[in-house]
């Protein structure tokens, strides 16, 4: 019985050493999120298939060798060299390219927010460009592109940030096996780059709170800066369905409905009223399910935490600081 276990026992002492070797030479690579590849950071070793062809390439020179075959060293010989310039041109085609990572929008844990790679060529088409997040060979899910000439392309990857706040993004690993597959060129990059993952929201939603009164306004009046047709101009964070788009197609103006709202009251989702939830991570889920909520209703909303408050509005902004601050939130202050 003790076989099994003596056989595990090296296999796990390797891939301890090999995961703490990885994380020594990541930790020598700096934080950035635009990497030039270049002589000293492309790294090339044979795939399997180009050590077989070595292996091969050996069979036919001692074969010439022992049968004094002309014809086997012209062969052997002539492969060598092609083997030797795809060498060179799987080398060159990592070497000069560069890499920039785009800012990846947030989104909420647990589901794939998308990472943006945007790969430059400054001079001739590169093929078989693989991109993807640092992992062992069989976890590895890599995008592949082609570069164009003076030109660029764009490798989509998928992270799954598993908790709500700040995630760095992981090392990502470039490699190319053009043109015969024969070597594998390879480089890793540390992006600077942060994903942020707000807090997954309450499945089902609990209804919305009732509705404080406010004093000093009259219920149902449109805002001052409304036009007397019932819209305005379009201001950054509109949702796109108060934009209209038949006037938009017409004049090329964006403008945005004025809608009427009940003035005499606001809606404020406060973190006392998740009183009883549980941890507060149950607390802020609720809070970012009543966030969707109210802007799926159209509701002008507030949010109080702790030590945050931040004024009733609506649209695509609003929504995006209140679940900013629900994911930054510390529990005790501000985030």
């Amino acid at each position: 019985m003790a076989a099994p276990a003596e056989r595990l026992a090296p296999d796990a002492a390797r891939r301890g050493w090999r995961a703490r070797a990885r994380r020594w030479w990541l930790a020598r690579l700096p934080r950035t999120d635009r990497w030039t590849l270049t002589q000293r950071n492309v790294y090339i070793l044979p795939t399997r298939a180009g050590a077989l062809f070595a292996f091969t390439l050996l069979l036919m020179l001692v074969a010439s060798i022992n049968y004094q075959l002309n014809l086997g060293y012209v062969l052997t010989f002539l492969l060598a060299g092609a083997g030797l310039v795809s060498m060179h041109l799987t080398h060159g085609t990592l070497r000069g390219l560069t890499l920039q990572l785009r800012t990846p929008a947030p989104g909420f844990a647990g589901e794939p927010v998308t990472v943006e790679v945007l790969i430059s060529s400054p001079s001739r088409e590169r093929h078989g460009i693989g991109v993807a997040f640092d992992a062992p060979p069989a976890q590895r899910q890599t995008a592949w592109v082609d570069v164009p000439a003076q030109g660029q392309a764009v490798a989509r990857l998928a992270f799954v940030p598993q908790r709500r706040g700040t995630h760095a993004v992981p090392a990502l690993h470039v490699e190319t096996r053009f043109p015969f597959g024969l070597f594998r060129a390879w480089s890793l990059w540390r992006p600077q780059a942060e994903v942020l993952a707000w807090p997954v929201p309450e499945q089902p939603p609990a209804p919305l709170p009732a509705a404080e009164p406010r004093a000093g306004e009259r219920p149902g009046v449109r805002a001052a800066r409304g036009e007397f047709d019932g819209v305005r101009a379009y201001q950054r964070g509109d949702a796109l369905r108060q934009v209209v788009w038949k006037k938009a197609a017409r004049t090329g103006e964006l403008v945005s409905r004025e809608t009427r709202r009940p003035a005499a009251h606001e809606l404020w989702l406060e973190w006392a009223a998740t009183a009883g939830r549980g941890d507060a991570e149950a607390r802020l889920s609720r809070l970012a399910a009543w966030v969707m909520a109210a802007e799926r209703a159209d509701v002008h909303h507030g949010l109080r935490l702790p030590g945050i408050e931040l004024a009733p509005g609506h649209g695509d902004a609003h929504r995006r600081r209140a679940l900013d601050a629900l994911a930054l939130f510390t529990g005790g202050g501000a985030a």
